[in-house]
């Protein structure tokens, strides 16, 4: 995966902002990217296949880094037993005692069982429930979207190149609205508002049928 950064949008930017600092511009583009793939779900990646462990109900994605996974695409496990997703407050109300389950032969033999939901915890954990028994294997498959982290100074190039004109558009809106700039241009900022949103609507359609170049992205399996 190769990355591209936010500053290499810098160039579209200034003519519109004249005297902005570059840390301002990238902080607005980061911003704006992160928003683009919110609202489009433009990053679509696969991550690994990989077995649960037997009363192990939480885990953390294996995610590319400076990154966080906006929402949950698509989970199976064996390939073709998919999985429900919940919110935490549904799977505290079906699995009550979930949070105090472990790993012990005990617990799994009380409160194991074939994973039926998964809920995401945060952009960096998600939770299967019931927690898996030691009955057989389950391998657990996820295509997730998405979004740089707070901390990311770009993202990968075949994604970022598609929804660009977006993270321009909310990039300018954004600054273009700045109290006290010599840029700050009301009527201009509003111009773009209506440009992000008709990209955003654009690019979301062509991810859901699969016409963006990089609308899923994978990383290889890790092998012993």
């Amino acid at each position: 995966m190769t990355t591209r950064t936010f500053a290499s949008l810098a160039t579209r930017i200034n003519p519109s902002v004249p005297g902005c600092s570059l840390p301002l511009i990238v902080q607005h583009i980061r911003n704006a990217a992160i928003i683009t793939c919110e609202r489009t779900l433009a990053w679509r990646y696969e991550q690994p296949a990989f077995n649960l462990t037997p009363g192990q109900h939480t885990y953390d994605y294996d995610r590319p880094v400076d990154t966080d996974v906006h929402t949950l695409l698509h989970t199976a496990l064996n390939n073709d037993e998919a999985l429900g997703p919940i919110t935490l407050d549904q799977a505290t109300e079906l699995y009550p005692g979930w949070i105090r389950a472990s790993t012990t032969a005990q617990d799994i033999a009380d409160n194991g069982g074939q994973p039926r939901y998964i809920t995401q915890l945060s952009p960096a954990q998600f939770t299967v429930l019931p927690p898996p028994n030691a009955d057989r294997t389950y391998t657990l498959r996820m295509i997730y979207a998405l979004k740089p982290s707070r901390v990311a100074d770009g993202m990968d190039e075949d994604v970022q190149n598609q929804p660009e004109e977006a993270v321009v558009s909310k990039t300018l809106q954004d600054l273009l609205v700045l109290p006290g700039t010599a840029w700050a241009d009301r009527e201009l900022a509003s111009y773009h508002a209506k440009q992000f949103l008709a990209r955003v609507s654009e690019n979301r359609a062509h991810a859901n049928i699969g016409r963006m170049r990089a609308s899923l992205t994978a990383r290889a399996p890790r092998f012993a």
